[in-house]
Order: structure tokens, then C-alpha cells, then sequence
């Protein structure tokens, strides 16, 4: 419960404790952790379109099936691409930023402190039970993005303004390619 109050402070010794000494590679478990994370954090998206959406659109018995099939399909497609975006602009800022540090993390360890650190996501869920504003969504995300900088900086440690700039384009190239699609 502690680790869990210092991850929502943003400590970076909660961060750097869970990302090296809790969660390894080397666990029989850890596969099967990623798995679980990338198929959870990819249903909330799906969840956080899914209400961004309901408000342009009126679901009922009288939507045809071409509709739904196409709505489907836009869903999916924004989720996978734009979270694949957000990784790739995640990797390729860290890459080409002229304060590398010595030790360039793995796919597999960028990707599992992403996961971890979009944490917030999981406050979706109480939208599902109680009515909020889609507005919150909004918040919700400014917390991801918060967090998706404090691990990015313990999992590559580089400077707090060169980690808060890697999450700001990766987020916003995410939301452009939502927007495009």
C-alpha cells in the first residue's frame, strides 16, 4: 500500500523499486505480466473511445450492422495504431536526443514502465459505475502523462525537462493520429 501511495506521488524511488526489483525479466511470471498489462491498457483505450465517442453518436437497437462493423474498426485501428505510435515516438525521441544516456533501456523494459506507469487508466473503470463528464477523461490522461514521465526518467535516467518532452510528443502524436483516423 505504501508503494502504491508513492507511485501516485510520483517518488522516483517507488518507481525505480517496482521497475527494478519487483517486476524482473528473469520471473517465470514476467511474460505472462506483460501480457495481462498490454491487454488491459488496450481495453481501457478501447473504453476511453468508446465514452469519447458516445457523445457524438446515439447507440441503439436501429444501428445497422454496416455501422457497427465500421465503428468497430475505427475503434480498433486508433487504438492499436496510435498506442503503437506512442511507443514508437516514445523510443525514437529517447534515440535521437542529444543527452543519451550510457545505458539505453530494451523495448521490453520501455514498454513495461509505460505500462505500469499509465496506472491512472485504471480510474476509468469508476466511470463505468458512476456518471462523470467525459472532461474527466481529459484529467485522467494528464495524470498517464505525469506518471509516463516520472518512469521515463528512472528507466532512462536523463533530465526531468528532456523526459517531460518525450512524453509531451508521444502523447500528442497519439492524439494527431486519433484525430486523423
Amino acid at each position: 500500500m505504501i508503494l502504491l501511495i508513492d507511485l501516485i506521488l510520483h517518488k522516483p524511488k517507488a518507481y525505480r523499486h517496482l521497475l527494478y526489483n519487483m517486476l524482473k525479466e528473469e520471473s517465470p511470471k514476467f511474460k505472462g505480466l506483460l501480457w495481462k498489462l498490454t491487454i488491459g491498457y488496450l481495453l481501457l483505450d478501447v473504453y476511453r473511445y468508446l465514452v469519447l465517442e458516445s457523445g457524438d453518436e446515439e447507440w441503439g437497437l436501429s444501428t445497422s450492422f454496416s455501422s457497427l462493423v465500421w465503428t468497430c474498426r475505427k475503434m480498433f485501428t486508433d487504438v492499436f495504431l496510435g498506442n503503437f505510435m506512442l511507443l514508437f515516438t516514445f523510443l525514437l525521441v529517447m534515440k535521437i536526443s542529444p543527452s543519451r544516456c550510457a545505458g539505453t533501456p530494451r523495448c521490453k523494459d520501455f514498454l513495461l514502465a509505460i505500462l505500469i506507469s499509465s496506472y491512472f487508466k485504471i480510474f476509468l473503470v469508476a466511470m463505468m459505475v458512476w456518471e462523470f463528464p467525459s472532461s474527466v477523461i481529459f484529467i485522467i490522461d494528464l495524470f498517464v502523462l505525469s506518471s509516463n514521465t516520472m518512469a521515463v526518467q528512472v528507466i532512462t535516467e536523463s533530465g526531468m525537462s528532456k523526459c517531460i518532452g518525450a512524453c509531451f510528443i508521444a502523447h500528442a502524436v497519439k492524439a494527431f493520429t486519433s484525430q486523423v483516423l
